[in-house]
């Protein structure tokens, strides 16, 4: 079984179209092939009940810790509870997450991240010490063309090659109220809630800019920009100081004649008229504040328009790249989970299905991948394990006519021989047992007297 380091596990074909690539390809008689949408079907709604009750119990643990809920708590969990239900929460996402795909990035990997910048080109800081807990996942690396305007290129749009994150999955719990009490911040100036979770999903993420998905990045000029206001406002100072250079001349010939007396006025060639006339003095001392207030203005106009604009840039580039966020990340990420298990296991069955040959997890595993590159050019690091397992856990009886059911076991629709090959049940028996699973979901009528 090949492992490779530069390949995901995520089958970018959707499960309707596994299941007609498998059919295309000609192996099962138009009988089976009917058989086989139907099993598909079944399938898919088996998975659809299963995670129903997955995001049940995720709805039921994130209900303290909504930052957007519109219902009320009517019975608030203490701090031992809401931790205890924290911590399945986070183990429920990390669980969903991976399912769908995703593989984990790591703090460390983001502090590199952090240190590297692409699109938008801003000095940021992200403070993980906000937060309880940080769970970071991606898929998709890839690398991608896009185009940017370069000043030194006469602002004309170059192209740029980045590497992106196709799909970033964020779940962030920021600390209680009493945190940042103690750091005397502000509460109010917090663009989160304090003792909240945030989820966010985004699509085409840069992956050196992945700072600006956090609520607490703080931003500031580069280097670069600082030099580009420095200079100007260097070079608009000096002709300026120039102009009112003899108005601070007069300003400090005045201080020193209160504190020294006629003495002092002979270095700066003033008259002692001119310090004596109020008025002279008043016009100097407004001339400078004016030249120079106006200048300092200018400048600080300047600033706060440059930031203006980064933060319409940070705005701009996650909004249209935002796909779901807080309570909507669960629904989002459940689908995609609920796919990919479901065309896995179709992979799987399919292949042990039409296999002329007996075939081990490992063989079945390489056999997978290599009729995804060789059918349709798509290079894939199958999970075996996953759909292996959860063909071996859905179990059902086949209750034949004149059987009892209480004397037949239960069957799973994969089982091992000897040598640890893989063996499925027939189309018309797996159709059988997920049926006798759906028979059998609830059994109230069952148990009420009527």
């Amino acid at each position: 079984m090949a492992v490779y380091e530069d390949r995901e596990a995520f089958i970018p074909y959707s499960r309707t179209d596994i299941v007609e690539m498998c059919i295309s390809e000609g192996q099962l008689s138009e009988a089976d092939a009917k058989k086989f949408r139907e099993f598909c079907q079944i399938l898919a709604a088996y998975f659809h009940f299963q995670f129903h009750h997955t995001l049940e119990r995720i709805k039921y643990n994130f209900a303290p810790f909504n930052p957007d809920s519109d219902t009320k708590l009517r019975d608030l969990p203490d701090r031992e509870r809401k931790k205890e239900m924290l911590s399945r929460l986070v183990r429920d996402f990390e669980d969903l997450v991976e399912k769908a795909n995703y593989y984990p990035l790591s703090q460390e990997s983001l502090q590199r991240a952090f240190k590297e910048k692409t699109l938008i080109e801003l000095k940021t800081e992200v403070n993980f010490e906000d937060f309880d807990e940080v769970v970071f996942y991606c898929r998709g690396d890839i690398y991608k063309i896009t185009w940017v305007r370069k000043a030194l290129k006469f602002f004309r749009k170059v192209p740029v090659t980045i590497d992106i994150f196709e799909r970033v999955a964020l779940l962030l719990k920021t600390k209680e109220e009493s945190y940042f009490k103690t750091k005397k911040i502000d509460i109010e100036k917090l663009n989160f809630t304090p003792g909240k979770i945030y989820l966010y999903l985004y699509k085409n993420i840069p992956k050196f800019d992945l700072e600006f998905l956090f609520p607490n990045v703080k931003t500031s000029m580069t280097l670069k920009d600082r030099l580009m206001f420095g200079i100007p406002a260097i070079g608009a100072a000096i002709p300026a100081i120039l102009k009112v250079l003899p108005q601070l001349l007069l300003i400090v010939a005045t201080v020193l004649f209160l504190v020294f007396g006629s003495s002092a006025l002979t270095s700066f060639q003033v008259s002692q008229d001119d310090v004596q006339n109020v008025m002279p003095v008043l016009v100097a001392t407004m001339s400078v504040i004016i030249a120079l207030g106006g200048l300092a203005f200018k400048q600080y106009s300047s600033y706060k328009t440059k930031q203006i604009q980064f933060q319409k840039n940070v705005t701009e580039a996650l909004f249209f790249r935002n796909l779901a966020i807080n309570a909507g990340v669960f629904q989002s990420l459940l689908d995609s989970a609920e796919e990919e298990e479901t065309k896995e296991i179709i992979l799987v069955f399919y292949h042990l299905l039409t296999s002329r040959e007996p075939l081990t997890a490992e063989k079945l595993d390489d056999l997978v991948e290599k009729w995804m590159e060789e059918k349709f050019d798509t290079k894939i690091d199958f999970d075996i394990n996953g759909p292996l397992q959860n063909l071996e856990k859905i179990c059902g009886r086949i209750v034949k006519e004149g059987q009892e059911e209480a004397n037949i076991s239960e069957l799973p629709l994969l089982t091992y021989d000897r040598q640890g090959n893989c063996i499925v049940l027939s189309l018309d028996e797996a159709k059988i047992v997920i049926d006798y699973i759906w028979d059998n979901a609830f059994k109230y009528a069952r148990s009420t007297q009527l």
